[in-house]
C-alpha cells in the first residue's frame, strides 16, 4: 500500500512539496504557506509515525507506533521497548536508520522520547512526548 502521507505520494500527484504543519496548523511563509524541503518532510513523517497510535486506523493497521503502550510496561523495560517500537514504526524507510533512542522524564512525570536517526549520511533527531 502506498503511504498517502509520504512526500513521494504528494510529488507523484503534482504537488511541489509537503506543507509544513506546526501544532496542527499550516505555517505561513509570506503570502503563502511554507513548503518543506526533503529533510523537513522526512522529519514530519517521522513525528507523525511516532505519535499516531499503531492499530487505531481501520484498514491500515501498520500505520503509527506502539509508543503509547509504554505506560503499561515496568520502568526497567521501557527503554528497550521504546527502541523496538521506534524501529517498527520507521521500518518502511530503507534509507533511514535508527541509531539510538533515549527516554527522559521531567518532574511532573511526563516522558519525552528522542530518536537519533541517520538519513543519507546525515544525523537527525526527533523528540516526541509520549506519556
Amino acid at each position: 500500500m502506498v503511504n498517502p502521507i509520504s512526500p513521494a505520494f504528494a510529488r507523484n500527484r503534482g504537488c511541489d512539496g509537503v506543507l509544513v504543519l506546526k501544532d496542527g496548523d499550516y505555517m505561513k511563509n509570506g503570502n503563502g504557506l511554507k513548503r518543506a524541503d526533503q529533510q523537513e518532510e522526512l522529519l514530519q513523517w517521522v513525528l507523525f509515525q511516532l505519535t499516531a497510535r499503531r492499530g487505531s486506523f481501520p484498514f491500515w493497521e501498520e500505520l503509527g507506533s506502539r509508543l503509547w503502550q509504554l505506560g503499561r510496561l515496568p520502568q526497567e523495560a521501557r527503554s528497550s521497548a521504546a527502541a523496538q517500537y521506534v524501529k517498527e514504526a520507521l521500518g518502511e524507510k530503507t534509507d533511514l536508520t535508527v541509531d539510538s533512542v533515549e527516554l527522559s522524564q521531567d518532574s511532573q512525570g511526563k516522558i519525552d522520547l528522542t530518536a537519533y536517526l541517520s538519513w543519507n549520511g546525515r544525523p537527525l533527531a526527533a523528540t516526541v512526548q509520549i506519556l
